[in-house]
């Protein structure tokens, strides 16, 4: 259990978003981050490059189709958006929705649960409890090692659940996006 102190200088301490090799800037609120993110990569798009580094990164003796400039490109956001995940999910800011269920979105919602499309921060915290900013960036290093090479492939079942959490995390960040812009309107 965390003392008092160690939990504000957590909270006081800044996170390097490592944001400057892609989106040409390294001063951002993880928000705004967030925002970047997604201006370079559309949900879809985001989410179908993930999965297919998953897929090729569990293939024996073949390798992603990709441009390697295009996969070190998302590799280095996908490192910038975790960390504005957990810049976020150290904030105060609610994120949280009273939302009548007729009015709900099934395609907004995505794979996030009912209790974490009311409050996406949910999706950060249960991912940050089971694995650190470390954990991530070496899930994501080591998926994109494997995929676009012919090596053995990796061992998926250590693959598997960062995977469900980035998607998660990538679903959760774009309802947050959303729900912003629906505020600000």
């Amino acid at each position: 259990m965390r003392s008092v102190n160690q939990t504000k200088r957590l909270k006081n301490k800044r996170i390097d978003f490592e944001a400057r090799f892609w989106s040409g800037s390294r001063k951002h609120s993880g928000i705004k981050l967030i925002e970047s993110f997604f201006h370079f990569n559309d949900l879809v798009t985001a989410k179908q490059m993930l999965n297919k580094i998953m897929v090729y990164a569990g293939k024996k003796k073949t390798a992603i189709n990709e441009d390697s400039s295009a996969i070190f490109h998302f590799h280095q956001a996908l490192r910038s958006f975790v960390r504005a995940c957990y810049a976020i999910r150290m904030k105060e800011t609610s994120w949280e929705m009273n939302i009548n269920p007729e009015k709900r979105s099934p395609l907004l919602q995505a794979s996030l649960s009912d209790e974490e499309y009311l409050n996406p921060t949910l999706v950060f915290q249960s991912a940050f409890e089971e694995y650190s900013l470390k954990d991530f960036d070496y899930y994501i290093a080591i998926a994109v090692y494997f995929s676009m090479g012919v090596f053995k492939n990796a061992e998926e079942s250590s693959l598997i659940s960062p995977y469900i959490h980035l998607t998660k995390m990538l679903d959760a960040a774009h309802l947050i996006l959303e729900r912003r812009i629906q505020k600000n309107q």
